[in-house]
């Protein structure tokens, strides 16, 4: 028996290979690449994001607060500004030896008559205002001060004769007197000036132009992505997770706890959003990015519950769901590991629409003065200060904080309904799965 084992071939064991179902992210992405334009959109989208995270850590335009070209400075693909010429008067033609403008140190004489000069002398006791023999005014002790043309009594003469009596002797020992003298040397050189540069170093010119404080641009609108692109992204998320929460506890508990969650929601709803938005500002009568966040967040949930309840009374009652129920999966498996991923896309689709409309409102607080505060920038902010620009002809800050909105919510929701397509169970059999 030995032998004949020995002799019977043995026949080698083949390993029945393990395949692995790839997961619902992993599909997803699959049936993404797929897709030319949800690719760009997704690309868009993650450059405005690291923008948003590089600005936050001031790594670009952290000087964006800094004045580096004149006042309402042009693109440079416009040109500079043309200088033109003071008006000529009438009758006369313009010297070109003259100067531009009044020398330093020049008297400036008025040929205007004031009507009431008279009366006001008489009244001050003093010459009329045609006589200005700059006499001392009736009455006047000895050694007071005299009179200025015109009959007035300079009330600071001798304060005056003594600074300058000071200045003359200071000067003499070659002392400065002019208390400012040194602050005066910090901002020529640069040490005390907050971000403002030397009128003769600011341009003419700006890649895309200057406000009317002379700032770029360029440089405002990629600060302002910080704050838009957070608080719209931000309270977009606040809102969907609460109701998320409330419609998938109301539409999977129904009863009572249905009817309760439906009063309370029937109770936001019934007041105009707007108005609520602007009541819940007067309320908290706080500016900053986080009060943003909490009263868009906090009043922006009501179409997340309805949709997020209307699908969990249809899918807890599905056989995937009961066959949960049967291997003694607990409440909150069932509903936030079971039927969640299937309503994922219609939270996705959701939080896209909330991103677009809370950045347009943060645009409106920011115009009614329920914004950001002064000193941080925004597209809100950038579009109130915008519609003044633009009854001037300046219309560069309107178009780069309009243009880069537009782009990044659009490429939001585009990227976003791709993601819908490609996290649908029912779209599984197509093809790049």
């Amino acid at each position: 028996m030995n032998d004949i084992a020995m002799k019977t071939p043995v026949t080698p064991r083949r390993d029945i290979p393990h395949t692995v179902s790839p997961g619902l992210w992993t599909l997803a992405w699959r049936r993404l690449k797929t897709d030319r334009v949800a690719m760009v959109s997704l690309a868009i989208v993650a450059a405005f994001l690291l923008m948003m995270v590089l600005s936050g850590l001031n790594i670009i335009a952290k000087d964006w607060a800094r004045e580096v070209g004149l006042n309402y400075a042009p693109p440079t693909f416009v040109g500079p500004e043309p200088v033109t010429a003071p008006p000529a008067v009438e009758g006369k033609a313009p010297d070109p030896s003259a100067p531009a403008g009044p020398t330093p140190g020049s008297a400036f004489q008025s040929t205007v008559v004031d009507p009431i000069g008279d009366i006001l002398a008489e009244i001050k006791g003093g010459p009329k205002a045609g006589d200005q023999t700059g006499a001392a005014p009736p009455g006047a002790a000895p050694g007071s001060p005299a009179a200025a043309p015109g009959g007035f009594v300079d009330p600071l003469g001798d304060v005056m004769k003594d600074i300058e009596a000071q200045k003359g002797a200071s000067a003499a020992q070659g002392k400065s007197v002019d208390p400012l003298a040194d602050v005066m040397k910090d901002i020529q050189s640069g040490k005390g000036g907050a971000g403002v540069a030397a009128a003769d170093e600011r341009r003419a010119t700006l890649p895309f132009g200057a406000d009317k404080w002379g700032r770029d641009v360029i440089a405002k609108t990629i600060k302002g992505s910080e704050t838009s692109i957070f608080v719209g992204i931000a309270a977009a998320i606040v809102a969907t997770l609460v109701g998320t929460v409330l419609g998938a506890v109301a539409g999977y508990y129904g009863r009572w706890v249905d009817d309760a969650l439906n009063w309370f929601y029937s109770v936001f709803s019934s007041i105009p959003y707007l108005l609520l938005i602007l009541a819940v500002a007067a309320v908290l009568q706080q500016k900053g990015t986080l009060t943003i966040v909490l009263i868009l967040g906090l009043t922006g949930w009501t179409g997340v519950f309805r949709l997020i309840r209307a699908e969990y009374l249809k899918h807890k009652g599905r056989e995937y769901v009961q066959a949960a129920d049967a291997i003694g999966a607990s409440n909150l498996r069932r509903m936030f590991r079971h039927i969640f991923p299937n309503v994922s896309h219609v939270v996705l689709v959701q939080m896209s629409i909330l991103v677009v409309a809370f950045i347009k409102s943060e645009v409106i607080l920011s115009y009614l003065g329920f914004g950001v505060p002064v000193d941080v920038v925004s597209w809100g902010s950038m579009l109130n200060e915008a519609q003044n620009e633009l009854i001037l002809g300046k219309w560069w800050q309107l178009a780069a904080a309009g243009g880069a909105m537009a782009l990044m919510v659009t490429a939001f929701s585009l990227f976003t309904d791709a993601l819908r397509d490609a996290l649908d169970p029912k779209l599984k059999g197509l093809e790049g799965v």
